[in-house]
């Protein structure tokens, strides 16, 4: 069989059906042989490229080093203007073993480097997302279409106590203790879900999930579950309840341990109250104006089991009586005129669960007290304005200074309410029965002036506290703490100790209070006037009083609440 002997034209038909580039140089280093895939990345023709030098056309060949070294290079990387390629260089030997030439075979990589750098960047999104999905917090499960476990995070496997080996390649609902699996649904219905309560886990933890599909290209892949632990939720719900009832605990401030008892009959009624406290009876406090009944109403609160819950404090006489029943109860919209849209929550139900302090209990009206008595039979309460009764778990705790046996007499009291009221009944003794805590409560006030003041008072001497003890006080520790304040307010800063001189004139007899007008260049009208005068001489009373609300009331023949409303009106404290 004959030799195939192939034309110039043949041979460069076959050159350019390859892909690869292809070019040849000769010993001169001239571009003998081109095709069109070396075309295409020279970016010049290859017919104006045969004849000239490599170097002309590739300024970055290395075929001329090849041809100097008649060493082959290959799989080398190399710039041939803005294109990345891979070449191998290798001479070129004829039959005889003659150098006659190189020739280099090369491709465009450039698609293939960028390709590489975005599987690069796809890895760390990868692994970025690897990352977010195992750090997050709520636990994570993810199936494919087939609803076969394909993925779940560390924190899945901490709610449910599963491992990969449970889960992994298992049906989509063998983490189900109760419920049915939102994988499931989701790849039913290729939708969403949100908000579907479960039980998961071998300990049936209730819990929350949100579950979504995953399509790419518009096929579904599979289905994404976050799952949230209610349990968690409900912790720290009860943690922030709990920190509410804590900060409303604050508004009830005292304890028994704040309350000074060195007479016995004091430590009694310490006694009656600490044994009253852990019942839920209702509480009735007794005593003169300024003994302390307030006090002894935060600490039996306190040491009840509605510690956590609201304390709620009402001066019955500060409030007229027509504002006191919606005050206590409450109104519904519209129930009066004036009356808060949306109505208003009344003080017993602000205190459901908790206690309220009904001070100054024997000043409020018969119409009222039926409808008191009616909360505390019933146990519930009826909004001025509505006709449906609501019902409240409220402990009441009451205060009184008035004598209710003869308010009962005279027809001011209601004598089923005082039973009512009077389950437990506390007497608090004055202070002039209680003379031997005069030394310890002054040292008490002396240091709580010192807080307020800024001083430094260390004591009282002997001569002044022979004369508070010898006092009668009429009203009582408040009258004290009144006394106690001035005689601090009299003394100079370089002083310490209070002596007879500081303390103020003290008397148990009535003294004549002598008001005089003042003098003004401005005529004034006769009610102005009138109103200075009456300022000036309820400002005195109480002063004489000790701030004694009820004694002052007394006093002047009025009734308690007017004298509330004229401290009001004039700005008296």
């Amino acid at each position: 069989m004959g030799k195939i002997v192939l034309g110039p034209h043949e041979i460069q038909g076959i050159l350019d059906s390859i892909h690869d580039a292809i070019m040849a140089i000769d010993l001169q280093g001239k571009i003998i042989l081109m095709n069109k895939g070396a075309e295409r990345i020279v970016g010049i023709p290859y017919k104006e490229c045969l004849g000239r030098d490599v170097l002309d056309v590739v300024p970055t060949s290395r075929l001329p080093r090849v041809l100097k070294e008649r060493k082959p290079e290959l799989n080398r990387q190399q710039k041939v203007g803005d294109i990345s390629i891979v070449t191998n260089r290798m001479p070129v030997f004829n039959e005889k073993g003659e150098l006659v030439g190189a020739v280099a075979v090369f491709r465009d990589i450039t698609e293939v480097k960028e390709l590489a750098k975005k599987i690069t960047n796809l890895k760390e999104v990868q692994a970025t997302l690897e990352s977010i999905f195992n750090a997050t917090v709520d636990a994570i499960s993810v199936v494919d279409h087939e609803g076969k476990g394909i993925m779940i995070n560390p924190a899945y496997k901490k709610l449910t106590g599963y491992t990969e080996r449970d889960v992994i390649g298992k049906p989509a609902d063998v983490d189900i203790a109760e419920g049915e699996s939102v994988h499931l649904q989701v790849l039913k219905t290729r939708q969403p879900v949100k908000g579907v309560k479960l039980r998961v886990g071998a300990t049936g933890k209730e819990v929350i999930v949100d579950a979504a599909p995953l399509i790419v290209d518009n096929k579904l892949k599979g289905s994404v579950a976050v799952i949230h632990d209610i349990s968690e939720i409900k912790r720290l719900h009860d943690e922030l309840d709990k920190a509410k009832r804590i900060i409303r605990k604050l508004e009830a401030k005292y304890t028994f341990d704040d309350i000074i008892a060195e007479e016995l009959n004091m430590k009694m009624a310490i006694e009656q109250a600490k044994n009253a406290a852990i019942t839920p009876a209702t509480v009735l406090l007794r005593g003169e104006s300024g003994t302390g009944k307030e006090l002894f109403a935060h600490a039996i609160h306190n040491a009840s089991n509605r510690k956590y819950n609201q304390f709620v404090r009402v001066n019955c006489a500060a409030i007229a009586d027509n504002l006191l029943e919606s005050e206590l109860f409450g109104y519904v919209d519209g129930a009066f005129t004036g009356a808060k849209r949306g109505g208003k929550k009344g003080l017993f139900s602000q205190a459901n669960g908790g206690t309220i302090f009904l001070d100054e209990i024997g000043e409020i009206s018969l119409n009222l007290q039926a409808k008191l008595l009616r909360v505390l039979q019933e146990r519930e309460i009826v909004p001025v304005g509505d006709t449906k009764p609501q019902t409240v778990d409220v402990r009441v705790i009451a205060a009184t200074n008035v004598n209710l046996e003869e308010a009962i007499k005279a027809g001011k009291f209601r004598e089923d309410l005082y039973y009512r009221i009077s389950v437990v009944p506390i007497f608090i003794p004055p202070l002039r029965k209680r003379k031997k805590e005069i030394k310890p409560l002054t040292y008490h006030l002396i240091k709580k002036f010192n807080q307020e003041y800024g001083r430094s008072i260390q004591g009282i001497d002997d001569e002044a506290l022979q004369i508070l003890e010898s006092y009668h006080w009429r009203g009582n520790v408040r009258e004290l703490e009144n006394v106690i304040g001035r005689a601090i307010i009299n003394m100079n800063y370089n002083e310490t100790i209070i002596t007879p001189n500081h303390l103020p004139n003290l008397t148990n007899e009535k003294f004549n209070i002598d008001i005089k007008v003042p003098k003004s260049t401005t005529v004034k009208s006769l009610s102005a006037v009138l109103d200075d005068v009456e300022k000036e001489y309820i400002q005195k009373v109480l002063i004489l009083n000790n701030f004694n609300k009820t004694k002052t009331a007394k006093d002047l023949n009025i009734s308690i609440r007017s004298l509330y409303n004229k401290i009001e009106k004039y700005g008296l404290q």
